[in-house]
């Protein structure tokens, strides 16, 4: 092996190596805030914010799987027995969450949609509180998991768009809960779970499609 590619080989391990680090520490507060907007959701019968929290667990599940993935490709990395490298563990990885993700979507979608004809009284103090917390804790995660795209992957990537992605159903909640309260537009909290049951159903495509091309080894002329 060339010095130049024994080079290359230990950069990009040690790439893979921080963003490791950096998806365990973001896997560490999504947990956190998952299980507060959950509990706050049912204490709150706010649809919106169960949703998000929902969303967030979903993301959770996704990151930490992507974490594990990390550390199996760095404790396989020299492991003869994986013929074409550990990659397709992050892919695995990646295809997993996928498919969590879209049962999530669907059940989010259907008591929304109840919740939309058998509205329930809402404490929007308390939904609102947390939904910022939830903003607040997904903008530092984005900040973490920040990263130059030449040293990208699949997997680093795919949990950025998991942070992003959980700030924009944390904003909708925030504006369906605070048009509730203050305009009186309680329909727009369960219209805010369908909302979120829409995005992460096309998020979840995505990424079924893109890790599954990988597991395949599909490539397009």
């Amino acid at each position: 092996m060339s010095d130049h590619h024994s080079h290359h080989d230990s950069h990009t391990h040690s790439h893979k190596h921080s963003h490791e680090k950096k998806t365990r520490i973001v896997v560490y507060l999504t947990a956190v805030t998952m299980v507060a907007e959950i509990a706050f959701g049912y204490y709150t019968n706010s649809m919106a914010l169960l949703a998000d929290g929902w969303h967030m667990s979903s993301h959770a599940l996704a990151l930490g799987l992507s974490w594990i993935a990390y550390a199996l490709s760095r404790k396989h990395h020299d492991n003869p027995n994986f013929r074409q490298g550990t990659d397709k563990i992050l892919a695995l990885s990646g295809y997993t969450s996928a498919l969590f993700l879209q049962v999530i979507a669907i059940w989010m979608a259907i008591v929304s949609v109840e919740r939309f004809f058998h509205p329930v009284p809402i404490k929007f103090h308390e939904a609102i509180f947390v939904a910022v917390i939830g903003l607040l804790v997904n903008g530092l995660s984005a900040v973490i998991l920040h990263h130059k795209e030449e040293h990208s992957d699949h997997n680093i990537r795919s949990a950025y768009l998991h942070v992003l992605a959980d700030g924009l159903t944390s904003v909708t909640a925030i504006i369906a809960l605070t048009a509730g309260m203050y305009r009186k537009l309680y329909a727009l909290d369960p219209l805010s779970g369908i909302i979120s049951s829409v995005i992460i159903t096309r998020w979840a495509t995505g990424l079924a499609i893109n890790s599954g091309k990988d597991l395949l080894d599909y490539r397009a002329d």
